[in-house]
């Protein structure tokens, strides 16, 4: 499938304060003139502020890298989850379409965003808050069928279901995300058949769920400030740093204790030769063939 940038691109882009901040520490994990490495996250830090990446957006994290601007297209043209076209201010759907899916409803899902989003996907709908889009497998099979909603999973949905929550967030309501039938994660319906001693004490939502309800972040753009930025791996470069400059200097005391010892006895050796001592040694030779030469 060919993909091609918007032909209508911003005329300008720049990273949040904290956004920034995030992203020299991600090209802090590589070593000097691996910084391209970075590429994928940064592009993709790009598109969670702004919803989708545009030219401006792609060269820009193409400079911060010291890449050709093609080498950075390349990767943005190449992967499905960047969106090269802009989406919904509010949401961008995207409904899982692989066997699991498809077999349990997948396509009343798809003609709900039909009906309520646009005809067709990657097409805003008429007030610019939504988009839409058939995905490939999302990996969340036995709560088929679902979708992801921003960066969400929205589990055992059906037409209603669907139709109800493009209407709240409409209305700038969150709902939860996870399955959407009453059970905690990817247990059968009828409840838990094993592990049930770890029914108790848990969280309100699974895992996953929980972290979004607590963040808040489910179709939020982010700026950065979020959660904290967290460089560890800064810290140990230094010490390292350190270690390498302490074993330098104990490297070049070594080697100048061993200059001085040996170079007082290179100085007499030279100093020998100097005062005629080679010369001596060599004379009985000249001697003897001056001999043979009188034979």
């Amino acid at each position: 499938m060919l993909r091609r940038l918007h032909p209508v691109q911003p005329d300008s882009f720049a990273f949040t304060a904290a956004n920034l901040a995030w992203a020299q520490g991600q090209i802090s994990k590589y070593p000097e003139g691996r910084q391209a490495s970075a590429i994928i996250p940064l592009l993709w830090r790009a598109q969670e502020q702004e919803g989708w990446l545009s030219r401006k957006a792609i060269e820009t994290v193409a400079d911060m890298l010291g890449m050709a601007y093609i080498r950075a297209l390349e990767v943005a043209t190449f992967y499905f989850m960047f969106q090269l076209q802009p989406v919904g201010s509010v949401a961008h759907v995207q409904i899982c379409g692989t066997t699991s899916c498809m077999i349990c409803g997948a396509e009343e899902l798809i003609a709900v965003c039909k009906e309520m989003i646009a005809k067709t996907p990657h097409t805003l709908s008429l007030d610019g808050k939504f988009s839409w889009e058939e995905v490939e497998c999302l990996g969340a099979c036995a709560n088929a069928p679902m979708a992801q909603i921003g960066k969400d999973y929205y589990e055992d949905l059906t037409a209603e279901k669907l139709r109800d929550m493009i209407a709240r967030f409409s209305k700038g309501e969150v709902p939860t995300p996870g399955p959407q039938n009453g059970r905690y994660a990817a247990e059968p319906l009828s409840g838990l058949t094993t592990l049930k001693d770890f029914e108790s004490g848990r969280q309100q939502y699974n895992a996953s769920a929980q972290r979004a309800v607590d963040l808040r972040d489910t179709v939020k753009r982010i700026d950065g400030t979020e959660v904290p930025i967290l460089t560890p791996w800064l810290g140990k470069a230094a010490k390292t740093a350190a270690k390498v400059a302490v074993g330098a200097a104990v490297a070049a005391v070594a080697v100048a204790a061993v200059d001085a010892v040996t170079k007082p006895k290179r100085t007499a050796k030279k100093a020998d030769a100097a005062d005629g001592t080679e010369a001596v040694a060599k004379a009985p030779r000249a001697t003897k063939k001056k001999t043979e030469g009188d034979a």
